[in-house]
């Protein structure tokens, strides 16, 4: 296991962070806001007394994760999602009929299967009558999907739920621009009225050439007009995260996704695709020197973020099997561990953007009466940038910072020998909608594996929100 710690967690005190202003969010249904189901505390966690009101994790997969415009150039997000479905109900073998939902997410939607999940469900054969709809949350939204499934459970409207999500970057919905589309709405009725001169005056008319363009999706949010990577460095500069750690971070998620498929740990979660379980974003052999040499990709000529140590645009599917304690035992699954509770916020997307894990890491821990330093033996963050998540770990371990926004109580500091130990989105790679349901599964896994009682995934996601989750290892 490679030891890294950041110097910016090294050191023994750090500068007053800037105060931002943090938007607070509406309450959110989660299972201790439902009912009365459970009781954390750090020594002794009470399981709910209603099995069938206890969500469990049963199983989960992905189709390998991949570069964009590579292995599934010729493959439609719902083709993705389908074969993450499919594969996972041939995994565990579970009767179709005994889904009672679908749920899938997605960010860059193609307008022929917006509702990507039903598509996706009905394509795998399972029952027309099985219904299913699809959530858009940024890179949570396969998290959103999950626990959208979990509260169908807990309010007893589900017993078995279908998550997953998918992200492609190889088929993008490529526009034209706005006001060649309004000519075009309009277009037949400047035909009635004038033929095909008529028509094609009408096209013409008030047209400039840069209306001529194509529109592609640009990854950069509505509200601030700021590519996520220029958001990420800033908060980078404004937590003191150096280059040279975020490219230390960098190398060691490659090498530890580079040995997790080594030595078969994936084996079990990346179902193949074309016979093949590699997942090609891997580069197993980086090195500090090789990323350092790369050049500035954001904020220009001297920012840190880089395309190295940035994660890149992905291809790839996932798929997660929750069900109710009572229904998995019933139906002879054992399952990998108990969702305990979730958190979505959202914080200052001008300043904040990408700082949502540490809001929702710190709201999850406390209502549940956790220590992030000797309750969480697993931790699974989004790597979305290595500048976004060790600002964030900086964060979460700062007294300036919880002096300004939690009352003077830390989060607390991550132990990096137990985070993202199979690697994380840096080497795996980021498909938008299916990364939360990966986190789940990895971290279901090492609980597993590892033995250890608690889980804490985070991930952040565009527009300022974040989501972090509490998994407990289910004891077989």
């Amino acid at each position: 296991m490679m030891s890294f710690r950041p110097m910016a967690l090294r050191a023994a005190t750090r500068p007053a962070v800037a105060a931002v202003t943090s938007r607070a969010p509406a309450q959110v249904l989660t299972p201790s806001a439902i009912a009365p189901l459970r009781s954390f505390s750090s020594s002794n966690v009470a399981s709910s007394d209603d099995p069938s009101k206890t969500v469990v994790v049963v199983d989960g997969i992905r189709l390998p994760f991949a570069m964009s415009s590579t292995i599934y150039s010729d493959q439609l997000g719902v083709d993705l999602q389908r074969l993450a479905f499919k594969g996972l109900i041939d995994k565990t073998a579970i009767s179709k009929e005994d889904i009672d939902y679908v749920i899938a997410g997605t960010v860059i939607q193609e307008v022929r299967t917006s509702n990507i999940a039903r598509e996706a469900a009905i394509n795998a054969g399972i029952p027309n009558k099985i219904g299913a709809h699809t959530v858009a949350m940024a890179c949570i939204s396969s998290s959103s999907a999950i626990c959208s499934g979990a509260e169908k459970i807990i309010s007893g409207h589900a017993d078995v739920v279908l998550a997953g999500g998918v992200e492609t970057f190889s088929d993008l919905p490529i526009r034209l621009t706005r006001p060649v589309r309004q000519k075009l709405l309009t277009m037949s009725k400047a035909m009635k009225k004038g033929g095909v001169p008529g028509a094609i005056g009408h096209m013409l008319k008030g047209l400039k050439m840069k209306d001529l363009a194509l529109e592609t999706p640009a990854i950069a949010n509505y509200t601030t007009g700021e590519v996520m990577g220029v958001s990420s460095d800033k908060l980078s500069a404004k937590f003191g995260v150096s280059r040279q750690e975020q490219d230390e971070f960098t190398v060691r998620s490659h090498t530890l996704a580079g040995k997790a498929h080594t030595d078969g740990w994936y084996k079990s979660e990346v179902i193949p695709y074309k016979g093949s379980t590699e997942e090609n974003g891997i580069k197993a052999d980086s090195t500090v020197e090789k990323v350092g040499k790369l050049k500035p990709a954001f904020v220009k000529p001297h920012g840190t973020h880089t395309a190295a140590n940035s994660s890149f645009l992905t291809d790839g599917a996932s798929a997660s099997l929750i069900m109710s304690e009572a229904r998995a035992l019933e139906l002879g699954f054992k399952p990998l561990a108990y969702i305990r509770d979730w958190s979505f916020k959202a914080c200052d997307p001008f300043e904040e953007l990408l700082l949502g894990p540490t809001y929702c890491s710190q709201e999850v821990l406390s209502r549940n009466n956790l220590n992030l330093e000797t309750d969480i033996g697993v931790f699974e963050i989004h790597e979305a940038f290595a500048g976004q998540i060790l600002s964030n770990l900086v964060a979460m371990n700062s007294h300036s910072f919880a002096d300004d926004k939690f009352g003077g109580k830390k989060v607390g500091e991550v132990d990096m020998s137990k985070l993202n130990t199979k690697g994380g989105s840096l080497a795996v790679g980021h498909p938008f909608g299916a990364t939360g349901s990966r986190l789940v599964t990895t971290a279901s896994r090492r609980l597993q594996d590892e033995g250890e009682r608690f889980a804490l995934i985070a991930a952040c996601a565009d527009g300022g929100l974040g989501h972090a989750c509490i998994l407990e290892r289910y004891d077989n």
